[in-house]
């Protein structure tokens, strides 16, 4: 029994002194924008990659890359993109998607949009309708991705 419990609480204690996991790296890409808050772009973790929201902004410019619904998550999924290329991870890797709509009226594009990226085998995807999203964007997408 004693062996048991040392076993256990051993890599607990590793865990907790260190502050980060083993294994455990931060992502960035110079071709997605920079965070604008405190999170990484993306942290991966052994074979998986959890990324954080995009949302519509060219990297080049700061800006959103539209006004428009359209623009905005066409260049969201571009931003994610060349987040999991930083990483070695390609799109097929994508074995979740959250997306975050400031109006689900907006669905119907958004599918269009997501079908330029993602044509077989679909990532497992929630679309949800939220009341604001940071910066005044009309959609942000999340994704979790694993080799």
């Amino acid at each position: 029994m004693k062996q048991t419990t040392l076993l256990l609480v051993t890599p607990l204690l590793l865990l907790s002194c260190s502050g980060q996991p083993p294994g455990k790296r931060i992502i960035t890409s110079p071709d997605a924008p920079a965070a604008i808050g405190l999170y990484s772009q993306a942290v991966q973790f052994g074979g998986r990659i959890y990324l954080s929201g995009q949302l519509g902004i060219d990297p080049e410019t700061g800006t959103f890359a539209g006004s428009d619904f359209v623009s905005q998550a066409r260049q969201a999924l571009t931003n994610q993109k060349a987040v999991l290329e930083s990483a070695a991870f390609t799109l097929h890797d994508v074995v979740q998607c959250q997306v975050f709509l400031t109006d689900m009226d907006n669905y119907r594009d958004f599918n269009t949009v997501y079908n330029e990226f993602f044509t077989a085998a679909f990532p497992a995807r929630a679309v949800l309708e939220v009341s604001r999203i940071p910066a005044g964007g009309l959609v942000e997408i999340m994704m979790i991705a694993e080799h």
